[in-house]
């Protein structure tokens, strides 16, 4: 099944509302403790998460890091309003900064010691930026986690992940999972993606029917 993509951004209040009442306690703190799993050496520094969305990830980091300062980003204006609000209410506002900006246009090179991104990738029409970005920012032999979603091999398929997964869920949470799916990788296309940009010490592992994980260092 060929790729089809989705809108970029989550521009829509109401979408972005509905994504933040979700509940995905359970794949965002199994993000933070497979991070913990890989890189049991790190303790401190500066991390940056790439679509950060309702910033629930670099909260549940930064309770178990209390060494890290992180910079959470996301382009989606909505996104970025309910993110603040959480980090707020989460008494982190002087370790989290949340910036409204695209990934691509974070300044700066070997500016961080770990970078964290959970379903990016599945937005972006040009991963091969994405992958060339995080090369950019990291400091050499810094640890990198990447998870997203892993594209089906058909609509019927990709419904079918929905309605095991999302059965309950509102109906622009079914749509938005159902649309995510089918502008998602394969595995073949992340490994490629890696390879072309020389990303070879990023292993990928399918942890699941609808997820991969890329982890390891980058120099």
């Amino acid at each position: 099944m060929d790729r089809v993509l989705e809108p970029e951004l989550m521009e829509d209040p109401e979408q972005a509302a509905a994504y933040a009442a979700a509940d995905f306690s359970q794949e965002n703190q199994g993000f933070v403790d497979r991070f913990e799993e890989y890189f049991p050496g790190f303790s401190s520094g500066r991390v940056l998460d790439a679509g950060c969305g309702p910033a629930d990830i670099p909260i549940r980091f930064a309770m178990r890091y209390p060494s890290c300062h992180l910079t959470a980003v996301d382009a989606s204006p909505a996104m970025i309003r309910l993110a603040e609000q959480a980090v707020s209410q989460a008494g982190l506002s002087d370790r989290i900064t949340v910036q409204c900006e695209r990934f691509e246009a974070v300044p700066g090179a070997n500016v961080f010691d770990a970078v964290l991104s959970n379903s990016l990738l599945h937005h972006l029409p040009h991963p091969l930026h994405f992958w060339n970005k995080l090369r950019q920012l990291v400091k050499p032999g810094s640890p990198v986690l990447v998870m997203d979603l892993l594209r089906p091999d058909s609509p019927e398929e990709a419904q079918a992940i929905v309605d095991r997964y999302a059965s309950g869920a509102p109906a622009v949470l079914r749509r938005d999972f159902f649309n995510s799916l089918m502008a998602a990788f394969t595995e073949d296309e992340v490994t490629t993606q890696l390879a072309r940009m020389n990303l070879t010490r990023l292993l990928i592992d399918v942890i699941d029917d609808r997820h991969w994980v890329v982890g390891g260092t980058i120099y």
